[in-house]
């Protein structure tokens, strides 16, 4: 779990969790785990407690999977059984593998195989199921809904623009909202780096299952994943769009607002629009009261920093900083010491056919590292190309 979940964001769901403002369910779920392994990872850090080190303290690895391989024969015929139309039941499937192959095994272990091998599903009926009502963040900073909706905001254009919209989940407040031509994997890494310089890391990101977001390796991450996860903010996935439904209201908010006021004002370019928005933003917080909390997001606000409920952390003073904002990719160094720039090939100071980390910054600077980003070493610039 380690690997999937920031240290501090474990810590803090464990810690709401023995304050009782978080119930066992809600707290495995957040997790993802099931409630044996909830409880014994509950269990090690109520002893970090006891021996005063609950702030420092960081869950080990589970111990990883357990499970041998099954042979080839039997993952073929679970194939064949399982991907039949219509498909053999779990209980039928371990069955036939007796009968053929005198494999023993369960119907527990059969639906196992399946669902990590994306086979068909179980053929006894099932319920719809009921929408999904998400616990709120007590605390600012725990969760910040962060979404993006693509829509004709500019007048007179017919091309859809996507505006990055950022959201506490505590106290509503908008921490952020900017517009792109589109949304790219650099729009992100403009976009949240100046959020996070403003006003602190969040623990967690509430987002969807966007493939910038997602892989179905959950031991992986992308490019955004990782570079949220270098500095310690987790990704959690809303099941459904009404799962995140602070955000999609926020959309919906801007989506009746900002195109008539640049239609107004006859404000047809992006740098205008975000100029627009840097003044909307803050008027929101700060003069319009939320209908569910009687109050505007910023006396929320003021009021979680009063009660000592904050879990923001300040940006850090990190060297890896410009270069984890980056999109990057590895690139082999030619036979003439060269890499590609544009439609030129310059010299770096690597040696031939060796691999380095190209970094492409937002506005457009090229960085060639020696290493990808490491909190245990220094950057190691070989290589920059500005843009001019």
């Amino acid at each position: 779990m380690i690997h999937r979940l920031p240290a501090p964001f474990i810590r803090h769901i464990l810690a709401n969790h023995r304050a009782e403002q978080l119930s066992a369910g809600a707290a495995a779920t957040e997790l993802g785990l099931s409630y044996s392994r909830f409880y014994e990872l509950y269990g090690d850090y109520l002893r970090a407690c006891a021996q005063g080190s609950a702030d420092t303290w960081c869950p080990g690895p589970s111990g990883g999977d357990h499970y041998s391989e099954w042979p080839q024969e039997v993952m073929t015929l679970l194939t064949k059984l399982l991907s039949s139309k219509p498909p053999s039941s779990y209980s039928a499937a371990a069955s036939e593998l007796h009968r053929r192959l005198n494999f023993l095994t369960d119907r527990a272990s059969v639906r196992r195989w399946a669902l990590q091998n994306q086979l068909a599903p179980d053929t006894r009926y099932k319920r719809a199921p009921k929408p999904v009502k998400r616990w709120q963040a007590r605390d600012l900073g725990a969760l910040w809904q962060y979404d993006a909706s693509p829509h004709p905001w500019l007048p007179g254009s017919s091309d859809k623009q996507a505006l990055l919209d950022l959201l506490d989940d505590a106290t509503r407040y908008n921490t952020g909202a900017c517009l792109y031509p589109s949304e790219t994997l650099l729009a992100h890494l403009d976009f949240l780096p100046g959020v996070f310089q403003i006003h602190g890391l969040p623990l967690a990101l509430y987002v969807d299952y966007h493939s910038l977001f997602y892989t179905h390796n959950p031991e992986a991450f992308t490019q955004l994943g990782a570079a949220l996860h270098f500095y310690g903010v987790a990704l959690r996935y809303a099941p459904t769009p009404k799962a995140k439904g602070k955000v999609e209201r926020r959309h919906d908010y801007w989506q009746k607002r900002l195109p008539a006021l640049l239609a107004a004002d006859q404000i047809v370019e992006l740098c205008g629009a975000n100029r627009l928005l840097a003044q909307l933003v803050p008027h929101a917080n700060q003069h319009e009261i939320h209908r569910e909390l009687g109050m505007t997001p910023q006396a929320a606000r003021d009021q979680a920093l009063a009660e000592h409920r904050s879990v923001l952390r300040p940006v850090p003073a990190c060297p890896w900083w410009p270069y984890v904002w980056s999109q990057q990719t590895r690139v082999r160094v030619g036979d003439d010491g060269k890499v590609p720039v544009g439609h030129q090939r310059l010299a770096i100071a690597a040696p031939p056919r060796t691999t380095v980390i190209r970094c492409l910054r937002p506005d457009g600077d090229i960085f060639y590292l020696r290493y990808a980003p490491d909190p245990n070493a220094q950057p190691i610039v070989l290589l920059h190309c500005p843009v001019f």
